[in-house]
C-alpha cells in the first residue's frame, strides 16, 4: 500500500474529512516517527508494532564487483517489529 493509497482509503473511511486534512495527518504521524527515531526513542504502536533504531559499527566489508575489502562506516539503521496482535491477525 502506497501511502496515496492510504489516503484514499482513510478519506472514505471519514468522509466529514478533507482528503487534504487526511493527507496532512498522515504526514504528521509518519513526521513525528521519523523525529523519535533521530532522538534514539522507540516508538511503540499497541496491537501494531514498533519502530526502533539499531546501531551498526564500522566494519570491513567485501566489494561485490572487485573481491577487495572496502571500509563500511558505522550506522543508524531503523528497524520494524510487528506485534503479538498483527502476527495473530496475519497468522
Amino acid at each position: 500500500m502506497t501511502r496515496s493509497e492510504l489516503v484514499e482509503r482513510l478519506s472514505q473511511k471519514f468522509p466529514d474529512k478533507s482528503r487534504r486534512d487526511v493527507e496532512q495527518m498522515i504526514v504528521t504521524i509518519f513526521e513525528e516517527i521519523t523525529k523519535a527515531l533521530e532522538n534514539g526513542d522507540r516508538v511503540e504502536l499497541r496491537g501494531f508494532g514498533s519502530f526502533f533504531v539499531k546501531h551498526r559499527e564500522e566494519r570491513i566489508g567485501c566489494d561485490p564487483r572487485s573481491g577487495k575489502a572496502i571500509k563500511i562506516d558505522e550506522r543508524h539503521i531503523p528497524f520494524f517489529r510487528a506485534g503479538k496482535l498483527l502476527i495473530k491477525q496475519l497468522n
